[in-house]
């Protein structure tokens, strides 16, 4: 399942790619021992889980990679000799596993491997895979005082601090176990004290 998986990421870009999915393993690995997980639900789940990002970055955000990744995950699940019911497991992690997601994380495996994805996305190798974002799609260095509402997605506008704005900030209280709670403070922090910093230097202060 591995190889098959480095070649479903082989041409992520870098902020969507297997090194993600890696941190996100080894944090959902973390969190999954504290809170009394099924450790082989939740780590399918976690190698599994963006396995269709590059087809929603294809598509410039058009695809649910969160929807999709959760239908081709139980066809190599299928190949692997995971029973219907562990498919459906994880098959609902990946489906649920996005912050703007229309579908809920209901199980524990779920709820960890969501507060695993969000982690990744903030603290400092957040901002760092927020600002590659950005440099993927062709984005400016900031948008300070941007009117969100007037911004869209995947053009020169969606900065890192475009996404810091709408879904970044949000994330330490949108985590759903305890662990990940108490993981997300120093990140959070950490993140505001840079954009706040960031604000402060390219108006050409300090």
């Amino acid at each position: 399942m591995h190889k098959e998986i480095q070649k479903l990421l082989k041409d992520s870009r870098g902020s969507h790619d297997l090194d993600h999915t890696m941190r996100v393993h080894a944090l959902c690995l973390h969190i999954g021992k504290i809170e009394k997980a099924n450790m082989k639900i939740l780590e399918a789940a976690a190698l599994l889980h963006d396995i269709a990002r590059p087809q929603e970055d294809k598509e410039k955000g058009r695809v649910c990679h969160a929807e999709l990744g959760a239908k081709m995950a139980a066809k190599i699940l299928q190949k692997n000799n995971y029973n219907p019911d562990e498919i459906d497991q994880i098959s609902h992690c990946i489906a649920t596993h996005r912050f703007r997601g229309k579908l809920k994380p209901e199980s524990l495996e779920a709820r960890i491997l969501f507060d695993a994805d969000k982690l990744d996305s903030i603290g400092a190798v957040g901002i760092g895979r927020t600002f590659l974002f950005a440099g993927e799609i062709g984005a400016k260095l900031h948008n300070k005082g941007i009117d969100i509402a007037k911004t869209k997605p995947y053009t020169k506008e969606d900065t890192a601090y475009r996404e810091f704005m709408i879904k970044l900030r949000h994330i330490s209280s949108r985590m759903l176990t305890r662990e990940g709670k108490r993981l997300a403070k120093n990140r959070h922090k950490f993140m505001v004290d840079f954009f706040k910093r960031l604000d402060h230097e390219i108006s050409g202060e300090l």
